[in-house]
């Protein structure tokens, strides 16, 4: 399996909330990067942390690039956020970048970055 079509399949099982299968993606110690600098060890933390956030949210992607250096695989997956604010109201067309290391087929380590906050609905 790419790099890429492992960061597209943990994404999509994420959206899902399939947690237990999104887990198997992640190497023991996998450190997640999301925006203001929240670090989080495990998806249970980060759906927990999302909750104040927004009801649901999809990407869009538009790009992806992908290298290798020393045996670590670097994806970095470019596109858009949609879905629904705590409110009701919709979330369309945010900008997004998430970067992945992959290593022994594991992501070791993920971060986010998108324009959420910026959002004007």
């Amino acid at each position: 399996m790419s790099g890429k079509d492992l960061v597209v399949s943990f994404l999509t099982t994420m959206e899902q909330r399939d947690l237990a299968k999104a887990s198997a993606f992640l190497a023991p110690g996998t450190i997640m990067t999301f925006p203001g600098n929240a670090k989080f060890k495990s998806l249970e933390e980060v759906v927990a942390w999302s909750k104040g956030r927004y009801k649901f949210i999809r990407k869009t992607y538009h790009n992806f690039d992908e290298t290798e250096r020393s045996g670590v695989i670097t994806v970095y997956c470019l596109g858009m956020l949609n879905g629904e604010a705590l409110d009701g109201s919709p979330i369309a067309n945010v900008r997004f970048l998430d970067r992945f290391d992959i290593m022994g087929g594991k992501i070791v380590d993920q971060e986010v970055w998108n324009d959420l906050a910026e959002f004007k609905k």
